[in-house]
């Protein structure tokens, strides 16, 4: 790559939602090469609606596990997540002192999580130079939310407030003074607390530690949140404070939804005869492909665009003999179903199959973007395929250009 041609190509490969080209970007700008430079401008202008969620504490507070458990979360509520963990730097390589490979290994199949570790290389306040350059590239990918996690040396880490909407501190009981220190950095810029390891004795302690120490009331801004990164315990909570801490501060509705509150609205699936010629008009819009996926089993090629908290689904078929080709072959091009996300989707699926609704499936299965999902039939719904959507089985989601 060497010319403004070899950019832009690179970009659309990157809207598009391939993999490769996004660790091959990355790479380049964590370099620091010119060229990287270049295609951090060119990627900014499709960088602005993902939410950086900035993670930070001290060593040994179960950042990594509660930064794991953290994606496993966006990834049921059908997100693309972006992952930058700042580790120590290797005095041999110059490289990242742990790498991605030993991060997050239940995730690695999912192509909606994208790892990456980067080294410090020396830089202060707990994150690495390239850190927000990285961010804008995800961004630029389609990721929707971008975690980042510190390195974990002290009460310096206060940089990753500036680069990300929310910083979440994670504290763990036993820290005794340590508590303390912290309060003249890093716990002023925190916008969620974290008790994590609370099933230990001492969880009480450390979150009154830190009331008194910031003054706060029950329904305080910063909220404190408990949890236990190991089992899980308490994400829930945690993502309820971060997303309405980001819903606050951008003074908008929050890039992801808690699943406590019900129905929404998913998607639309359009179906069409030329995925590319479609995925032009919607581009011009303004609007960027965030994943692109073949069904085997559907026989169906699709790209999701997401549209404020939902996304209109491209739907091409691979074969005539399809379900999309012969909607195509009858009906022509257009809305081909209305998809509808509930929380369990396999309990919505019994109750109403046993109210006598028709169901168009004879059983809960997984599509694109490895959702859970089921059909109910045209005649029950007033004249349109409706798609139940629930959670992701993201261990079965693969790339599928």
């Amino acid at each position: 790559m060497s010319e403004l041609g070899d950019i832009e190509a690179m970009v659309e490969r990157l809207r598009a939602g391939e993999v490769r080209a996004l660790a091959r970007a990355v790479s380049l700008v964590e370099d620091g090469a010119a060229l990287g430079r270049e295609l951090v401008r060119a990627c900014r202008g499709y960088a602005d609606d993902a939410l950086r969620v900035g993670i930070t504490g001290p060593p040994g507070a179960g950042k990594s596990t509660l930064v794991d458990q953290m994606a496993k979360w966006l990834r049921q509520e059908g997100q693309t997540v972006g992952v930058v963990a700042v580790d120590p730097t290797s005095p041999y390589t110059g490289g990242a002192l742990l790498g991605d490979r030993i991060r997050m290994q239940e995730l690695s199949g999912d192509a909606g999580v994208y790892i990456r570790s980067m080294a410090s290389r020396g830089a202060k306040g707990g994150v690495a130079a390239a850190v927000d350059d990285v961010c804008v590239v995800m961004a630029a990918a389609g990721r929707q939310v971008i975690l980042i996690e510190t390195m974990g040396v002290g009460q310096d880490e206060v940089e990753v407030a500036r680069l990300a909407d929310v910083t979440v501190l994670v504290l763990v009981p036993g820290m005794g003074d340590e508590v303390q220190s912290l309060k003249a950095g890093v716990m002023e810029v925190a916008d969620v607390f974290v008790v994590n390891k609370s099933d230990c004795d001492g969880a009480e302690r450390v979150e009154a530690e830190i009331l008194a120490m910031q003054g706060l009331a029950v329904d305080a801004h910063e909220p404190v949140v408990r949890t236990v990164a190991t089992t899980g315990a308490g994400v829930d909570e945690l993502m309820g404070a971060v997303r309405r801490c980001a819903a606050e501060k951008r003074g908008k509705k929050p890039r992801f939804k808690s699943r406590v509150e019900g129905l929404c609205l998913d998607h639309l699936g359009v179906a069409v005869k030329s995925m590319d010629a479609a995925r032009s008009f919607y581009e011009a819009l303004g609007l960027a492909v965030s994943h692109v996926e073949t069904v085997e089993h559907e026989k169906v090629r699709t790209a999701m665009l997401p549209l404020g908290e939902s996304r209109i689904e491209l739907l091409e078929a691979t074969e005539e003999d399809s379900v999309i080709g012969r909607f195509i072959a009858k009906r022509g091009e257009g809305l081909h179903h209305v998809a509808i996300r509930v929380d369990g989707v396999d309990a919505m699926f019994e109750r109403l199959r046993s109210q006598g609704v028709r169901l168009a499936s004879d059983e809960v299965r997984v599509g694109a973007g490895g959702h859970r999902y089921f059909f109910v039939h045209p005649a029950s719904t007033g004249g349109v395929l409706v798609e139940i959507v629930g959670d992701a089985a993201g261990s079965t989601m693969r790339e599928g250009e």
